[in-house]
């Protein structure tokens, strides 16, 4: 059941707005924008706030600089691909924000290079040496949006730990490398790990292994077939064999494990990271709760609403927080995947209004003119709210149209 609240006769409404980027196409900052300008033509002395969301993925270390002082630290490093790249993370005090997506990201591969059994999480192991160096004390990794699929093995390899096969070769750590892992070797690894505090931001709850774990569900969008997703999954069993040889205790089906290709389950079991749904970390930083008390309508969004938004991303997470504040939630997103069936689960969780921007439109129409779709969608919705808005109450919306 959705949440209820009477909006207010007159023009001083109140609107939040926290949406995910659409990703490649619409950054979360201008989503904010253009929000606030297709508000205003419908209430013109409203009041808007944006905050920016991100649920670990990409554009995470731009939304936690706009919630707290601090800097941003530059660094060679390497992309998933392991080709030379500029690294960037950011500081605040003793405490450094690290984004998987911003060196093994998906975003940063052509389509045709995109291949989970080549690539490796080596940058974002990068990244945390960076931190370590600029004296971090407190480390949290944002996970979502990686190219990998190498159980976090290029990522453990560059903050020192050896992976060897059964002749006792080097293993570099990628995808590929997971079904010829045999033996761990943790003699290098950076002492600092052991002196710092790591937070890990999950954009999903997966675990490691089976048909719900991080290859089946994610490895179609980094560019596995059918073929290469059973290799795939065969390697993370073996090397999961291995890393519970080390640690015997561990348990590959703990949610989050299998977030950024198995770097959840690395980060946990290697560095003690703490594991937490990005977008409540997020919530708590734009002080969310605060802010949306007095709201009328809060709107969230993201590229594609589907299975996947109910398993914590970003809209989720903003409705849950909303619906224990009493006000009501609208999503703006590019489309709902799947049948009406989705839709109507969406709703069934909570939503007043499911608004989809490129409804009707080829994939490659509603990329190219994401902004302009998105505009032309969020005015009509706000038009809607101010004709409905003589009637005090906000009701559920069933149908599928762009004006909701």
């Amino acid at each position: 059941m959705a949440a209820t609240r009477v909006l207010r006769d007159n023009g001083d409404m109140k609107f939040v707005f926290a949406s995910d980027s659409f990703k490649g196409t619409i950054s979360s900052a201008r989503i904010c924008e253009l929000l606030e300008q297709a508000a205003r033509r419908a209430f013109p002395t409203c009041e808007c706030v944006g905050l920016l969301m991100a649920d670990g993925g990409e554009g995470t270390l731009d939304a936690i600089a706009r919630t707290r002082p601090g800097k941003r630290i530059r660094f060679p490093a390497h992309e998933a691909l392991l080709r030379p790249m500029q690294g960037e993370i950011f500081l605040c005090g003793k405490d450094a924000f690290v984004e998987t997506a911003q060196t093994c990201g998906l975003a940063l591969l052509e389509e045709a290079e995109r291949n989970p059994l080549a690539t490796s999480s080596y940058g974002v192991g990068e990244s945390i040496v960076a931190a370590l160096d600029a004296g971090a004390e407190r480390i949290t990794v944002g996970l979502g949006g990686s190219s990998t699929n190498d159980g976090g093995m290029g990522c453990l390899r560059a903050l020192g730990m050896a992976f060897f096969d059964s002749a006792g070769a080097q293993l570099a750590g990628t995808g590929a490398d997971l079904a010829a892992a045999a033996r761990i070797d943790t003699r290098n690894l950076d002492g600092r790990l052991g002196d710092a505090e790591f937070r890990i931001m999950c954009d999903v709850s997966n675990p490691l292994l089976g048909p719900c774990g991080a290859t089946y569900v994610y490895g179609p969008q980094k560019g596995a077939d059918a073929a290469t997703l059973d290799r795939l999954e065969a390697g993370m069993q073996r090397f999961a064999q291995v890393v519970e040889k080390a640690h015997p205790a561990v348990d590959f089906a703990t949610p989050g494990f299998g977030a950024a290709g198995g770097l959840g389950m690395a980060l946990s079991v290697f560095c003690g990271g703490q594991r937490e749904p990005g977008v409540h970390a997020m919530l708590r930083w734009a002080d969310f709760d605060r802010v949306a008390a007095d709201a009328d309508l809060v709107i969230t969004g993201e590229g594609q609403m589907d299975e996947q938004t109910l398993q914590g991303k970003v809209p989720l997470g903003v409705l849950e927080r909303a619906w224990e504040l009493g006000v009501p939630v609208a999503a703006v997103c590019g489309r709902i995947a799947g049948s009406e069936a989705m839709r109507q689960r969406l709703l069934d969780a909570g939503f007043d209004h499911i608004i989809e921007t490129g409804a009707g439109q080829s994939v490659e129409h509603a990329l190219l003119h994401a902004e302009e779709n998105y505009m032309q969608a969020a005015t009509e919705f706000f038009r809607d709210v101010k004709a409905r808005q003589g009637d005090n109450r906000h009701e559920p919306q069933q149908s599928g149209s762009s004006s909701s």
